[in-house]
């Protein structure tokens, strides 16, 4: 179990790995490469998943990700939440889609007249969204109710009856897989063994190196089918191992450092593919992240919405942001760096890096400025308070 590489060279392997130290072409290459990328709600600032592939695409615009939906270059559906997925990817959905197919239990018991009624709707009106069954009184019978269409409409999506073939205002708009799914694509389900395995080479490729647990997270009754399947592989040669903090990491022995580390800082949403494993997180880079979404206000430390701040292979601290798109300025309401990160005056390069970062980020917002509201370090207030930047 020898070790090939430093802990910092194991981190710049995961953000190469990750794609962030080389641009990625296409929303459909930047999707591969992460395996999946994780869908959210919240818009104080543009939503988590375009944020990712802002921060690792260049010039990347939402309407980048709605092609690829639309081409079949990625589909919509769950990893462990609500993900983009590579559609080279997509028999490996059928896993869950047969458990739930043959009783399994998703968010809520199915209504099988309503999920009838529902798919019949779309087989002759052709894609609809939960909001296309709204109703008035006496129109369409009492079963037109929004809710119980939006969970048929839900279940039929988790059952692979249905697929999502765009998103308007961001609801789903539905229409039958048999319709919307590329005729080319592989829809024969995959063996226990076969999605293992899946799942370690996928986990692999997108981040270097790691453990059963954290290859299986959030995957329920897998963690020792994947620790059998690892052992295996290094059995063949296929992998190797290395023992930190305890535990075995394993890698592809094929696995090379091969792009260089700038001197750039990147902001990265809490749902960001190299922040979303906490654990792993604080073990190797040392930074202690938690969204504060669901803190109460009084409770928060830094923030409502905090991106992380990434300067070359050191998170150095937080930015609380939200985008006020009536004036267009992006609001830094809070910015923090981390204990020890700044000593002797501000760094200038760090300065220059995370300034061409926020420029960047407000612009991919549709803000022209930028405007620090509020900094735990004095230097950053003298920097950058009372001015407004472009």
């Amino acid at each position: 179990m020898s070790n090939p590489f430093s802990p910092r060279e194991w981190l710049q392997l995961t953000m190469q790995q990750q794609g962030l130290l080389q641009p990625q072409t296409s929303v459909a290459e930047t999707v591969s490469r992460l395996s999946y990328v994780q869908i959210d709600s919240i818009n104080v600032v543009e939503r988590a998943h375009h944020h990712v592939l802002h921060s690792r695409m260049s010039g990347y615009q939402p309407k980048m990700l709605d092609s690829a939906l639309a081409k079949g270059e990625i589909f919509e559906y769950w990893s462990h939440a609500a993900a983009y997925l590579p559609i080279a990817d997509y028999r490996f959905s059928l896993q869950r889609k047969l458990q739930l197919q043959n009783g399994g239990k998703h968010w809520f018991e199915p209504d099988d007249k309503v999920m009838q009624e529902v798919r019949a709707r779309i087989l002759a009106e052709g894609p609809l969204k939960a909001s296309d069954f709204e109703h008035s009184e006496g129109k369409n019978g009492a079963w037109w109710d929004w809710k119980p269409a939006k969970k048929a409409l839900e279940q039929l999506f988790m059952r692979g009856e249905l697929m999502v073939v765009r998103r308007e205002k961001f609801q789903k708009v539905y229409d039958l897989t048999a319709r919307a799914l590329p005729q080319n694509i592989n829809a024969k389900a995959p063996t226990e063994a076969e999605f293992t395995r899946y799942l370690i080479d996928r986990y692999l490729d997108a981040h270097a190196f790691g453990t059963a647990a954290q290859i299986a997270y959030l995957r329920k009754g897998l963690k020792s089918a994947v620790a059998q399947e690892l052992a295996e592989m290094q059995s063949q040669g296929v992998l190797a191992s290395f023992k930190a903090a305890g535990q075995s990491y394993f890698y592809c022995p094929a696995l090379q450092l091969h792009a260089p580390l700038p001197n750039k800082v990147w902001l990265l949403n809490p749902f960001d593919n190299l922040l979303i494993q906490r654990q792993r997180l604080k073990q190797w880079f040392d930074f202690d992240y938690q969204i504060e979404v669901y803190v109460p206000a009084e409770k928060r430390r830094y923030g409502y919405y905090s991106l992380a701040i990434l300067w070359r292979d050191t998170f150095v601290g937080r930015v609380d942001v939200k985008a006020d798109r009536q004036t267009g300025i992006l609001l830094l309401q809070q910015l923090t760096l981390e204990a020890g990160v700044v000593v002797n005056g501000l760094d200038e390069d760090f300065c220059a890096a995370f300034e061409t970062a926020i420029r960047e980020y407000a612009r991919f917002n549709g803000c022209e400025r930028w405007k620090l509201v509020k900094a735990n370090h004095k230097g950053l207030k003298q920097k950058y308070a009372r001015q407004l930047k472009c």
